[in-house]
């Protein structure tokens, strides 16, 4: 086998190789098409070129102006003619200084029919379309090429100097396929877009095409209440970028900040306010298994935790959360079923706890009422007397309690703590108001709203009345009472159960319970940090 010295160059080495190449039965297509390639004579001079050029650099020449006789002496084995060396004494005479003029930049982008990704504004002092934002994971994010800042000056070679910026979006969203930018590159580049993991809940469903404050309502990302969205960037204190959980676009849309959010709802009240007008709205009462167990006016007013309320109706826009999945040292979390009326939730918590009692267990209530001879202190209720139940109400140890029949009746803190003592879950069914006060890194409650299904009747009828006055049936009552608690705390519900029976009610309850202990659900940034 031939040796290669040390001064081999790259010509000899590929010439040896191709000595060595040995064609076997499984590969002999690709040895004859790799021995027909080193062996061709352009490459061998190709090779040699690069070895010459290799020597020169060593050297390091100084640049021929005037000839190119020397250079050419050394190549002209190697090339068939000369017409590229009077062309290199041509331009070696040519003054190639830079010209203080402005840089630009041609930019071709591949798009289909996905917007492009960037909004445009107008510069108030020199009239210039500037690239305002850079939508991330939209085309233009991708090629990497468009930046924050830069001036846009043609588009597929139409100059859009003296166009509208409403005329500008017009021809970047009607051009499909290739487009080609013209553009002068800011002067400092930003920074490309860092993707943030940060995580809000939508509190309110946002519809941009009716949005008359989007700067680009192409740009606008629709989503609904309760969706997770991925905000990639808050650099713009009205407008943020995010993504939808779940989203097969990559894109990332424009959505209200919560600071502009908020300050529009602020300003729509104020303008209603200022109405020489006002518009009363009544409803009807939320009725539900246990009407007579009621918060008191006190625990509805009082506080449920530091900073804005989520369940304030005056701040529903975005609650920040992060994925949580109970550990083997905690405290299983806490199950709250809420209902409309007809939803029979006690019936249906009873069910799934009796047919696991290891696991599940209720809340046990306190009352005033005289004790029965068949009832255990602890097991049905905790028997206090009317004082020691109104110091507790006076102490907020109750979530929620009410007066039936002269008697009080509530469900305390400690009633659940004890539960989760015995490292079961608690399932508590309560009044909507009472969310607000369980809603706590303590409980990191999950919250099920159960409602009937209602099926469309017309010849049942009840002596209610609707606001205007209206006989209403009970199915319409059940129906009023689920939009009613739906609009009021639709945002603090975890899931919807639909009751078509109680068999099939009562297995999906008992599959969510399972899915609670192995999967990981998202709760309230607040809840898990230390």
């Amino acid at each position: 086998m031939p040796v290669l010295t040390a001064g081999a160059g790259l010509h000899e080495t590929l010439a040896l190789l191709t000595s060595q190449l040995r064609p076997d039965a499984n590969h002999k297509e690709d040895m004859v098409f790799l021995k027909d390639v080193f062996s061709e004579r352009s490459l061998g001079y190709l090779m040699k070129i690069h070895e010459k050029l290799r020597q020169y650099e060593r050297q390091s020449p100084t640049p021929v102006l005037h000839s190119a006789s020397s250079l050419a002496e050394d190549h002209v084995p190697f090339m068939s003619h000369q017409a590229v060396l009077s062309v290199h004494d041509t331009v070696a005479q040519k003054n190639f200084d830079p010209l203080e003029e402005e840089s630009v930049k041609i930019v071709r982008l591949v798009k289909n029919k996905e917007p492009l990704g960037a909004t445009i504004r107008r510069d108030e002092a020199t009239g210039a379309v500037i690239v305002a934002r850079i939508m991330r994971g939209g085309a233009a994010d991708r090629s990497g090429l468009v930046h924050v800042g830069d001036e846009l000056r043609e588009v597929n070679g139409v100059s859009v100097i003296h166009k509208r910026p409403d005329e500008i979006s017009q021809l970047l969203s009607q051009s499909q396929g290739s487009i080609t930018l013209k553009i002068i590159p800011a002067i400092k580049e930003e920074d490309r877009l860092r993707e943030s993991k940060v995580y809000m809940r939508a509190l309110f469903d946002y519809i941009p095409l009716e949005d008359k404050a989007t700067p680009c309502q192409e740009a606008g990302l629709p989503f609904k209440r309760g969706d997770i969205l991925q905000v990639v960037t808050q650099d713009d204190p009205t407008w943020w970028q995010a993504k939808r959980m779940g989203d097969s676009n990559l894109r990332a849309g424009l959505i209200p900040s919560k600071q502009f959010q908020e300050s529009s709802w602020h300003l729509t009240q104020d303008l209603l306010f200022s109405l020489p007008f006002f518009l009363c709205i009544s409803g009807l009462a939320v009725a539900g298994l246990r009407r007579s167990f009621r918060l008191s006016r006190k625990d509805r007013q009082g506080s449920s935790g530091e900073g804005s309320d989520p369940g304030d109706p005056d701040f529903l826009t975005y609650e920040e959360v992060t994925r949580y999945q109970q550990r083997s040292n905690e405290r299983p979390r806490l199950v709250v079923l809420i209902g409309s009326l007809g939803a029979r939730i006690n019936e249906l918590k009873q069910r799934v706890i009796a047919e696991n009692p290891h696991r599940y267990a209720v809340a046990v209530p306190h009352t005033t009422r005289p004790k029965k001879p068949h009832e255990k202190e602890g097991v049905e209720y905790h028997f206090v007397t009317k004082q020691q139940f109104d110091a507790d109400a006076l102490n907020n140890k109750f979530i929620e309690h009410g007066e039936y029949k002269e008697n009080q009746y509530g469900t305390s803190i400690e009633a659940i703590r004890s539960v989760q003592a015995k490292n079961k879950m608690c399932i508590v069914d309560v009044q909507p108001e009472a969310l607000k006060r369980l809603r706590t890194a303590e409980f990191k409650p999950y919250v099920i709203f159960v409602k009937p299904r209602v099926p469309e009747s017309r010849r049942r009828r009840s002596a209610a009345t609707s606001p205007g006055g209206e006989k209403m049936t009970y199915r319409q009552e059940m129906r009023q009472s689920a939009i009613q608690i739906d609009q009021q705390y639709g945002h603090l519900v975890d899931r919807v159960l639909i009751k078509e029976d109680s068999a099939s009610a009562c297995a999906e309850l008992r599959g969510i319970l399972e899915r609670l202990e192995r999967e990981s659900f998202w709760v309230p940034v607040s809840w898990v940090r230390t």
